[in-house]
């Protein structure tokens, strides 16, 4: 056959066609390996092809080198790319190798086109999911884990909710304060009424006032015309959420104290009132008694918010909740991120046992997500824990000596003697040694019972 037709077949093939001889420079690039490649013919030909490719990218070179053809085969010459590769050794007549050829077809758009199908399938599976288990599931089922301490403060949260009692929602910075704050709300006869969280940390205090209780037209330059409402009333017939309470200025105190006390508020530049039909449900992961040694905070709000006190425990006494928390953040991020799931090796699970996680439950949360972006390994080892931590990191477990080899057990009896001792010291104040030991009353009544002190 004369060269120019096959030359013409060649060119005419929707497939990307390319020819290297043994020095790998490119004898020929159709039209299709032109669109599919965005490399013009005369950029590339008689040019070594490993001027436009890295070489592992290539399985043309790899048939050049082991001289083996490649059926059928799913290949990635770029991260862009994906392309179904056929590719043969090229011999000349004293079977002497000369060079290889390779044809590929691109399913690039198929592939997405399937990333986006599997992505879809997934959402519509726990979309799925939710709509069977959404009757027999609680507004508590977001609180996860099946800990102790963590079903200690469900339970008092589910008799909160019976009541529109104020509550009190006391822990740590990331333990998760407004989930059970909306639990409560969402499981009382409140839950179709709406649910306003207002983070007391983050309003200006010349602002507070306006927020709160709103304001009446014209009341101050800048004001609405029409006026506007205040969160409180925002809230009517629902809960309003004060998180970070004790961060609220003291003049601001009085005002809520009033509140509380007579259902009203006053709108700034309104002399009438209006009575309101609100739940207070007030958080703080700081102090409120030693608050009110310090003048910061009123005695008399404490007491009307703390009608039922709730203590979140923080993740380092509910260690064996972090497997549970562990696996749903990996299942969560993974489909975010439409990643495969990794797993976690028990060496692993160690570290995250043995550390005292300040930032709780929201650092664990972090810390999964920095895995899953960034990790692609199926399983996660001990030394890819570490890698992850960006501030402060645990003890390595390999220099933990442990008779029985458990971890938890360990931490309790840590724990047990660091009561003991502080009691001891304190001549068995138990209020003194809570606050010592920065923990409330309650959880270390609890602890006294649980080690039987």
């Amino acid at each position: 056959m004369d060269t120019f037709y096959l030359q013409a077949i060649l060119s005419a093939e929707d497939d990307a066609i390319t020819i290297i001889n043994h020095n790998k420079e490119v004898l020929f690039w159709n039209d299709a390996a032109v669109h599919t490649y965005n490399i013009q013919k005369s950029d590339i030909l008689n040019h070594k092809i490993t001027d436009f490719f890295h070489n592992e990218d290539l399985m043309v070179l790899n048939v050049l080198e082991t001289k083996e053809s490649v059926k059928n085969t799913y290949h990635r010459p770029r991260h862009d790319k994906h392309v179904v590769i056929n590719a043969s050794p090229v011999f000349n007549k004293h079977h002497q190798l000369i060079g290889a050829v390779s044809i590929e077809r691109d399913i690039t758009k198929i592939v997405k086109l399937n990333e986006n199908l599997v992505t879809t399938s997934a959402e519509l599976s726990e979309l799925r999911q939710k709509v069977y288990t959404s009757k027999e599931e609680s507004p508590f089922s977001e609180m996860k884990g099946n800990s102790h301490a963590l079903q200690q403060t469900i339970q008092i949260a589910k008799k909160a909710a019976t009541t529109d009692a104020t509550a009190l929602v006391l822990g740590e910075s990331g333990t998760g304060k407004e989930i059970c704050a909306r639990a409560i709300h969402e499981a009382s006869n409140r839950k179709n009424g709406p649910f306003i969280p207002v983070n007391c940390g983050a309003i200006p205090s010349a602002l507070f006032e306006s927020e709160l209780f709103g304001y009446e037209g014209g009341a101050f330059t800048g004001a609405e015309k029409k006026g506007k409402a205040g969160k409180i009333e925002m809230a009517e017939g629902g809960t309003l959420f004060l998180d970070e309470v004790g961060e609220l200025p003291l003049e601001m105190q009085v005002k809520l104290l009033r509140v509380l006390q007579e259902n009203e508020i006053y709108r700034i530049g309104d002399s009438k009132g209006k009575k309101v039909n609100v739940r207070f449900i007030a958080a703080t992961n700081q102090n409120l008694e030693l608050l009110m040694e310090q003048k910061q905070f009123r005695s008399d709000l404490y007491y009307r918010l703390n009608v039922i006190q709730i203590q979140i425990p923080p993740l380092r006494d509910r260690i064996e909740d972090i497997p549970k928390l562990s696996r749903l953040f990996l299942q969560q991020f993974s489909t975010q991120y439409q990643t495969p799931i990794p797993t976690l090796e028990d060496s692993a699970l160690q570290v995250l046992f043995h550390y005292d996680w300040p930032g709780n439950i929201r650092e664990l949360r972090n810390l999964i997500q920095r895995i899953v972006i960034l990790s692609e390994k199926a399983i996660i080892t001990e030394d890819d824990i570490y890698l992850y931590f960006q501030h402060s990191k645990p003890i390595s477990t390999n220099s933990i000596q442990s008779e029985t080899g458990s971890l938890p057990k360990e931490k309790e009896s840590i724990e047990k003697q660091l009561i003991v001792e502080t009691l001891q010291q304190l001549n068995g104040n138990k209020s003194a040694t809570a606050k010592k030991l920065g923990i409330s009353r309650v959880t270390l009544y609890n602890k006294l019972k649980k080690y039987n002190i």
